[in-house]
């Protein structure tokens, strides 16, 4: 582990994931605790004041049970995004904010649109598609967890669900792929091994000497059982026939 693995774990996997949970649950409990209601601060579409629900919409929430839904995605999702893609995060993040918030104000319904669940859409797309992009093992393994956990989100981009911001979803899911698309982050080096390389001589190799060039084995390639170490060396010794063997 490098010395700044420790905190680089800290911060994407603790830190940044509990801010934006901290951020949620803090204005659901402002709602509740001086009622308050946020939701004309949601997105409207084709609306001025709309606009203003880009950036406030994705931390205000209708209900304990819309909050609840959004809060363990958002955790996962924010930290696997700030370890993984670590100097591109927060591009992503405000990027997808803003575009995913105005493709909502463009397309939706005449509705106020709240929720991080935009965001959860941007995050499962980005994550997912830039893994499948970027051919490298271990990425291409988290889009396909991210599948496997969130594939079911889908379905959410159309319209299947009364009260629910497909809309909202759908650009989410759209902000994601095109950013996964555009923007470059650094992948790992494949792998290789020795043989693989450019510079490799085969003929240095320790197994392949073993084998000359018809494919013979060769138990002895460089000749060291009989010259050059005396303790695996072979000595025969030969007697010679009595031509006059002894008779009773």
């Amino acid at each position: 582990m490098s010395k700044g693995e420790p905190f680089r774990y800290t911060y994407a996997v603790v830190l940044v994931p509990m801010l934006a949970v901290l951020l949620i649950w803090t204005v659901f409990w402002i709602e509740v605790d001086f009622g308050v209601n946020f939701n004309n601060w949601g997105v409207y579409p084709r609306s001025v004041t709309g606009l203003r629900g880009i950036i406030a919409s994705p931390f205000i929430h209708g209900s304990i049970e819309h909050l609840y839904n959004n809060t363990i995605p958002i955790a996962v999702l924010t930290a696997a995004l700030f370890y993984f893609y670590r100097k591109i995060a927060w591009r992503v993040l405000l990027i997808g904010l803003l575009a995913s918030g105005l493709i909502t104000w463009i397309i939706a319904r005449p509705s106020y649109h709240i929720g991080a669940s935009g965001m959860i859409y941007v995050l499962a797309s980005f994550i997912f598609f830039k893994g499948i992009f970027s051919r490298h093992m271990r990425l291409v393994a988290i889009s396909l967890i991210v599948v496997f956990i969130y594939g079911s989100l889908i379905w959410y981009i159309f319209p299947i669900k009364d009260g629910i911001s497909w809309e909202g979803h759908l650009g989410g899911f759209l902000s994601g792929f095109f950013l996964a698309v555009i923007m470059r982050s650094y992948a790992p080096d494949k792998r290789k091994y020795a043989w693989e390389k450019e510079d490799y001589d085969e003929e240095e190799d320790p197994f392949l000497r073993h084998f000359d060039e018809e494919g013979n084995f060769i138990d002895d390639p460089d000749g060291l059982k009989q010259d050059d170490d005396p303790e695996t060396r072979i000595i025969y010794h030969f007697k010679k026939k009595d031509k006059n063997p002894p008779t009773d």
